[in-house]
């Protein structure tokens, strides 16, 4: 029998860079936006805008209609995708991994509403609404409004709820700040992009595209990503493809054999992150990006992900933006001291994305709290 060859270990740094690497933020990448969108595989957007400064801290010389130009032409849609979240991800993307999600969508409905599905007849439910939203676009309200005139008596929140995991929808983009308005329309998919969904669940493309944007990782970031569980399996079926390696807890890793892993030396700029960053919401052990002291600072009370900063590749503060009449002020909330040469970094990116995010003001600052 051959030798078992003993997996190499990646260290904390390592593993760093290497995600780093596959999230365009090693340096800055010159590349079309609808290839650096499939390259992240989808870019987190509870929120209109995150996506959009996301974008602008990843692609050299982007700038907002670049983003608004694929919403609108249907090459990039917002849907729900991992872990039965909103997301912007290409057509031809949400085409092919939405039916990885069905049984997720679904379930969520029960495991959420509890006593409250209980009294859904969900197929007239699913049908009338598809029915509704396919004669053209619309709000959720007005589809819990159809549906109550349909059911006078049901819940409309539970009954709105179950409508939008159980149908493949897309907002509708509009010319609004950051591409939908805070009312957006809802298509259904099929009708929006012109294109049926793929049919089987893709597993195995979804597991090889993650760890193109993720990797190296184990079966446990792999489901924390997607909100998905039994993954380990198609890891298993995958191995023969794919490198093995160990990190510094032990744990079993696994990334493509061509994908870039750089030296752990390898500098990282200085870079802000949006809320609710795909970066930061990858990995089910997030040592690569945070240290464990920090990380309860990144979930707040009613469980948003702040914006947050890198210095040397890691997560050391948040951030938000403040306008006051016509000055727009970044402000930087640091975990921990930082030095002047860092200071100065997040100084003069941060000018930039205030004048990314707050194109109208006349003057910028950025604030050290």
């Amino acid at each position: 029998m051959p030798a078992v060859t003993a997996a190499e270990t990646l260290t904390t740094r390592e593993l760093n860079r290497a995600t780093l690497a596959r999230q365009l933020l090693l340096e800055r990448e010159k590349l079309p936006v609808l290839r650096a969108v499939e390259r992240l595989v989808a870019l987190q957007a509870q929120q209109a805008r995150p996506p959009f400064v996301g974008l602008w801290s990843r692609v050299e010389g982007f700038q907002r209609e670049d983003l608004t130009r694929l919403l609108l032409k249907r090459d990039v849609v917002r849907a729900t995708l991992m872990r039965g979240t909103l997301h912007l991800a290409s057509a031809k993307d949400y085409l092919a991994l939405r039916a990885a999600f069905t049984s997720l969508l679904e379930a969520s409905v029960h495991s959420v509403l509890r006593e409250r599905a209980k009294g859904l007849d969900i197929e007239p439910l699913v049908a009338a609404a598809r029915e509704y939203i396919e004669e053209e676009p619309r709000t959720f309200e007005e589809v819990r409004d159809h549906l109550l005139e349909l059911h006078p008596k049901a819940d409309e929140r539970a009954m709105g709820f179950l409508v939008r995991m159980y149908l493949p929808l897309v907002q509708v983009p509009t010319d609004a700040e950051w591409g939908f308005p805070p009312a957006t329309d809802f298509a259904l998919a099929e009708s929006w992009l012109g294109e049926p969904l793929g049919r089987g669940p893709a597993l195995d493309t979804l597991v090889l595209r993650y760890l193109s944007a993720f990797g190296p990782a184990s079966v446990a970031d792999v489901q924390a990503w997607t909100g998905l569980k039994g993954l380990k399996d198609v890891l298993a079926s995958l191995k023969p493809k794919l490198r093995t390696f160990r990190d510094e807890k032990g744990r079993e890793l696994f990334d493509l054999p061509k994908a870039p892993r750089p030296p752990e030396d390898t500098p990282a700029p200085a870079r802000f992150l949006p809320d609710f960053d795909s970066l930061v919401l990858g990995h089910d052990d997030r040592a690569r990006l945070v240290a464990d002291a920090h990380r309860p600072r990144l979930i707040t009370k009613n469980l948003r992900i702040p914006a947050t900063f890198l210095v040397d590749g890691f997560v050391m503060g948040t951030w938000k933006v403040e306008r006051k009449k016509a000055t727009a002020a970044l402000v930087v909330e640091p975990f921990e001291p930082l030095t002047k040469k860092t200071r100065d970094a997040l100084a003069g990116e941060g000018e930039g994305l205030l004048r990314f995010v707050e194109p109208e003001a006349r003057a910028f600052e950025v604030r050290f709290a």
